[in-house]
């Protein structure tokens, strides 16, 4: 046999060799038929700008556009790519200490509105209000972000400036220059109401350490006589569902908190512990208390452990995870969706209160807490 054909021949083997073994890799990555096709593309149109694009371009950018492009075609506001500062700054505001304005955002009906101003912080000092739109960040629109970005955005170094320009409600869109500072977040703040033995406990949000200093202030008022509790959970935008969790387990009877439901229909029960739920409980709610905050709200109402007042919650049902990547990089996505004790998920419809009253314009009185009382006053009597 000759040399060309036997060099021939170890080409070929070569060759059929390298494809079996990349058909044997697609098929056990579950790559078959159209979506080999698709993988090839994508890294052909890959391979064509690092080698023909008009100048050099860094293979991680690309890749870094890629997975951002895949997690934004899913057309889900909670659901985003986060880049090295970007994951940082979730990890931060998780552990519930954070360079920032001291705001928190809603995201719906293609608006980023401010849900609530925290007291002391930046943002109230410059004289931003609930029910503001922000309409950009840093002079860039907030509609070239995903709804969540823009949180990330605003977020940063404390000492550095962010510049919001602002939309409000018969006023003209003004720019804010605002210094970032730590925001040291005190989840969990109680007292008793008016010299009476009612407790009033407000949980901002549902941080790593939420569930602890709940725990304290809930405490701290048992001893100093509370007879009955009024838990504000107006414009709280929710968090970690474990801190939720921990919460419940010292006032929802023992049972069912929430169910998390994965797409194959998985799913896992989260349970409350708590023997001895005699205390009267009311609840309150408004459109801005979204994710955990309606976890709360929901398992309390369906258990019938508390009176729900106030409005209609946001209406956030469901459940992400935070995967960390190869890059200090991340990816937020959503995996699930959380249904109450009684089976309903209120993805898009929200909480509804027992007992609806809305919040005057003028704001002169907070008739929503003053419902609460009247309400926890007859139950403590019962």
């Amino acid at each position: 046999m000759s040399k060309k054909k036997i060099a021939l021949i170890v080409v070929v083997t070569a060759l059929f060799s390298s494809v079996l073994t990349i058909m044997g890799l697609m098929k056990l990555l579950g790559l078959g038929g159209e979506k080999t096709t698709d993988l090839l593309r994508f890294f052909g149109v890959m391979r064509m700008i690092e080698t023909r694009y008009v100048t050099d371009v860094d293979s991680s950018t690309l890749m870094d556009g890629a997975i951002d492009g895949m997690v934004k075609s899913l057309g889900d506001p909670h659901s985003i790519y986060m880049k090295t500062s970007m994951y940082k700054s979730l990890k931060e505001h998780t552990a519930g200490a954070f360079g920032g304005i001291g705001v928190t955002m809603g995201f719906k009906d293609d608006k980023v509105t401010i849900m609530s101003v925290l007291e002391g912080t930046p943002g109230e000092k410059v004289g931003l209000k609930v029910g503001d739109e922000i309409m950009s960040v840093d002079g860039t629109p907030v509609t070239e972000y995903q709804p969540e970005e823009v949180a990330l955005h605003i977020r940063g170094e404390a000492g550095t400036e962010v510049k919001l320009m602002i939309h409000r409600a018969e006023e003209e869109d003004k720019e804010y220059a605002i210094e970032r500072d730590m925001i040291k977040v005190p989840s969990a703040k109680g007292k008793l109401l008016d010299d009476s033995t009612m407790g009033y406990i407000r949980i901002a949000s549902f941080a790593e350490n939420t569930g602890d200093e709940f725990k304290a202030e809930y405490n701290r008022l048992k001893e100093a006589g509370m007879t009955g509790l009024i838990l504000d959970l107006r414009q709280n935008p929710g968090g970690l569902i474990t801190s939720c969790v921990e919460v419940a387990d010292m006032l929802v009877p023992k049972g069912n908190v929430v169910s998390v439901v994965q797409r194959d229909g998985s799913r896992e029960d989260f349970d409350s512990t708590l023997e001895d739920s005699s205390l009267p409980i009311v609840v309150l709610i408004d459109e801005n208390s979204a994710s955990a905050s309606e976890i709360l709200a929901g398992a309390l109402q369906d258990r019938e452990a508390a009176t729900i007042v106030g409005m209609k919650s946001y209406g956030k049902g469901s459940v992400q995870v935070v995967v960390p990547l190869f890059h200090e990089d991340g990816l937020k996505l959503t995996i699930a969706k959380y249904y109450t004790p009684s089976g309903k998920c209120i993805d898009g419809i929200g909480i509804e209160p027992d007992i609806e009253v809305k919040l005057p314009e003028d704001m002169h009185e907070d008739t929503q807490l003053n419902m609460a009382k009247e309400v926890l006053q007859k139950k403590v009597n019962e």
